[in-house]
């Protein structure tokens, strides 16, 4: 994945003036965070055979399994729990059942969602592997996407999708037709309601949305009727990357865990960071890349707040529980 741009513009006064308000914007600074997270389990190397992955760019988890996108490959794989290799599906290429390069991962009821960043589609399959349907193709009017890489499903079966170089987020009808958008299609910006590059999208039990604002290094959230409610991430959530605590540089995935919290996978900063559903900082963790490369690509919860996450750079998947 590669870094679109940085921010410009901000002068050296102005970036002072910036740095001197992080104890109040953005959650950047907070002494009475949670202990991190321990790493208690890993597997995967690259390569093309099972159990093998190449480039991993999503994940979602059952009570049981584990599924992969292995992006490179054009398949997801599935896994028990203890990293056992059980099943795959799809191959690469563009027709029903085929995947072009699956991104995040989400599983509602007992169906897979998988968006396609090259296919320009949402595919839906059971949990066996089976093709059920797909949703959308190319282009810019509503209902269609430009690489999406993350969508939500309300008890419904209503769809929340992040359309990556649209630079909006679609909400559609499980049939895939339009209701609504956030965001100014083909527009990128750094105001409530706009995006620079949207990656991801997950839905908490009370109905908040939360989104990934990939390149706008922050998450924005919103009622699903389309209001918006708030943003973090860097002093005032307006786009300035960074290491610092609540601060992202590429945020790449979102996932909600059981009690509420947002866990947010900060790329290039190789960390998944945890939040409380208000945006307050609250722990980070992650691995540093034993390859060239960076680590903290996508992020799940599991139902007993087990954290699994995909490591970009080593191929790897991860598995991580709160140290007691």
């Amino acid at each position: 994945m590669t870094k679109i741009g940085k921010w410009s513009g901000y002068s050296i006064l102005g970036l002072v003036v910036v740095l001197a308000l992080l104890g109040c914007a953005g959650g950047a600074i907070n002494w009475n965070q949670e202990p991190p997270y321990a790493l208690v389990h890993s597997w995967g190397e690259k390569g093309s055979g099972p159990g093998q992955l190449s480039d991993p760019t999503g994940i979602a988890v059952t009570d049981t399994e584990v599924f992969v996108s292995d992006a490179r490959n054009g398949r997801i794989q599935v896994f028990d729990h203890e990293g056992q290799f059980k099943r795959a599906f799809g191959t690469s290429g563009d027709g029903f059942g085929e995947l072009g390069r699956p991104m995040n991962l989400t599983i509602h009821g007992d169906m897979l969602y998988v968006p396609e960043y090259m296919n320009d589609r949402i595919q839906v399959f059971s949990l066996a592997g089976d093709p059920l349907e797909t949703i959308g193709g190319p282009g810019e009017r509503p209902g269609q996407f430009d690489a999406p890489g993350g969508v939500a499903v309300a008890g419904n079966g209503d769809l929340f999708v992040t359309d990556f170089y649209n630079q909006r987020v679609q909400h559609l009808r499980a049939d895939g037709s339009f209701v609504r958008q956030w965001g100014t299609t083909g527009e990128t910006g750094r105001g409530a309601g706009e995006f620079t590059y949207p990656t991801d999208v997950a839905l908490a039990g009370d109905g908040t949305l939360y989104v990934a604002d990939g390149y706008g290094n922050r998450v924005q959230a919103f009622d699903t009727g389309g209001g918006f409610l708030h943003k973090w991430g860097g002093p005032f959530a307006l786009g300035l990357y960074g290491p610092f605590k609540g601060w992202f540089t590429t945020a790449t995935s979102i996932a909600v865990g059981p009690e509420g919290n947002v866990f947010v996978a900060d790329f290039y900063n190789d960390r998944i960071q945890k939040f409380a559903a208000d945006g307050d900082y609250l722990t980070a963790f992650g691995s540093k890349p034993q390859t060239p490369g960076h680590t903290a690509m996508a992020v799940a919860i599991g139902s007993d707040g087990t954290v699994w996450s995909v490591n970009f750079a080593d191929n790897r998947v991860e598995k991580w529980e709160p140290v007691k």
